[in-house]
């Protein structure tokens, strides 16, 4: 069944509502500006966290390593960083890693913040922080 709009002071077109449903041409290129925007933060942000979790998953296997539990603090930072070179991480270097000695064990800390681009002068920064407890003899 068919209904026929009318308003007044206007004529009816004789439209029913079914063909009047969906979205005018503007709309759909405003979805879809707003989708590429939204990919174009995806694509740039996504790989600095997947990143993250390689620093992350190298710090939850630092407590667990034997060979690590002799080692001084100088020494247990650049195996970290040998590690984080190891996996492919670049955006670590020793001066993101502290090592502080404490009673019984070694305070591991990775503390960074990547920085990018992504579009024109629109720039992001997003800030990690992971420690790890070593022990030490």
């Amino acid at each position: 069944m068919n209904t026929i709009i009318t308003t007044p002071g206007n004529i009816s077109t004789g439209r029913s509502i079914k063909k009047q449903q969906g979205l005018t041409l503007i709309s759909w290129i405003v979805v879809l500006v707003f989708l590429l925007f939204q990919g174009v933060i995806a694509m740039n942000v996504l790989p600095v966290y997947i990143t993250d979790r390689s620093v992350a998953s190298i710090m939850q296997e630092l407590p667990q390593d034997p060979k690590l539990h002799d080692l001084s603090p100088r020494d247990l930072k650049i195996a970290v960083s040998k590690r984080l070179n190891i996996n492919s991480v670049y955006d670590v270097n020793a001066e993101h890693i502290t090592v502080k000695k404490a009673r019984g064990f070694n305070l591991v800390t990775i503390e960074y913040e990547p920085r990018g681009t992504l579009i024109g002068n629109l720039d992001y920064i997003v800030s990690f922080s992971h420690e790890a407890k070593v022990a030490s003899r």
